[in-house]
């Protein structure tokens, strides 16, 4: 097939995650105040979006409370260098079973599933231009943990999120989570312009390989906006195929801590090495203006 090279991509930099990464880089941010600094070094890096969760300051564990988002927004909107806000909605659907004889009782210590509601408290609390829903259920890297997204979670959250006035990023992790998306938007619950970031390379989704890759593409309607990663060794060369295939860009320590070999990296030098590529190739990165009028976004002003 031809190419179809996206020439004018935004970076979006995922900065903190919430996966057991605080221990192994001194560059993955905790605090509020270190999760907007490094999402505002970013955006100066050449980073539109930037993706965030929250932590909690004293030990690094992942954490819902919306206090902490309140704050991270709060010390963005009042920097002076503009970005778009995108929240993760995927907190509060982790499953954790016993062991394999013993499934039930489940493991309290590492199920987290609350209701839809809950699930977005945060996000009605801080409205920011973006928020993520991840569509499916999904195995995820641990032997007993479940991603637990049911289509009526979904098609409640979903609906929950466009009568906010939030632009969903929908994520699919695999082929079933795409034709999900599609069957959401079939629906009226997920509006224009649809949003989608394919996540690629995370146990036990879809394998970071081209022809799954490609697969997705194709069948991603035309008129719809995707981006694209990969995690760890493959997230800098994932920068080039989604510009290829005609998507965007995703980069940061959610999904990568290195730069090289060797070398820890900051969310900033990751978004420079992802924006030398891009414009290496010739393209020019949309700013967060641009994207916000493409993707229809709604800028709050800060809380007085």
């Amino acid at each position: 097939m031809p190419l179809n090279t996206n020439l004018s991509p935004f970076i979006t930099c995922a900065v903190t995650g919430s996966g057991g990464t605080q221990n192994r880089s001194k560059h993955v941010p905790r605090s509020p105040e270190q999760i907007a600094n490094s999402a505002i070094d970013a955006a100066k890096a050449g980073a539109a979006i930037v993706h965030c969760h929250v932590r909690e300051p004293e030990n690094g564990e992942p954490s819902r409370r919306p206090e902490l988002y309140r704050e991270v927004l709060d010390r963005i909107r009042d920097a002076q260098t503009d970005v778009v806000v995108n929240f993760t909605a995927g907190m509060g659907g982790d499953i954790v079973f016993g062991d394999p004889e013993n499934p039930l009782p489940l493991n309290a210590a590492g199920t987290d599933m609350v209701g839809a509601t809950e699930r977005l408290e945060h996000i009605a609390e801080c409205l920011p231009e973006i928020c993520t829903l991840d569509c499916g259920t999904m195995n995820f890297a641990e032997a007993d943990y479940v991603m637990t997204n049911t289509p009526g979670m979904l098609r409640a959250m979903g609906q929950m999120i466009t009568d906010l006035g939030v632009r969903p990023e929908i994520e699919v992790f695999e082929t079933g989570h795409l034709w999900f998306a599609k069957q959401l938007v079939s629906e009226g619950i997920i509006e224009d312009p649809v949003m989608i970031q394919m996540c690629m390379g995370i146990p036990w989704g879809a394998p970071d390989d081209l022809n799954t890759f490609m697969s997705m593409v194709n069948n991603t309607p035309e008129n719809w906006t995707f981006s694209a990663f990969s995690i760890g060794q493959h997230q800098m060369s994932y920068v080039a195929a989604a510009m290829l295939a005609g998507g965007n860009i995703r980069v940061g320590l959610e999904d990568n801590l290195w730069l090289s070999r060797g070398k820890l990296a900051t969310n900033a030098q990751l978004v420079e090495k992802a924006a030398t590529i891009a414009t290496n190739m010739g393209a020019t990165l949309m700013t967060p203006a641009e994207v916000r009028e493409k993707m229809q976004l709604v800028k709050r002003a800060p809380r007085g």
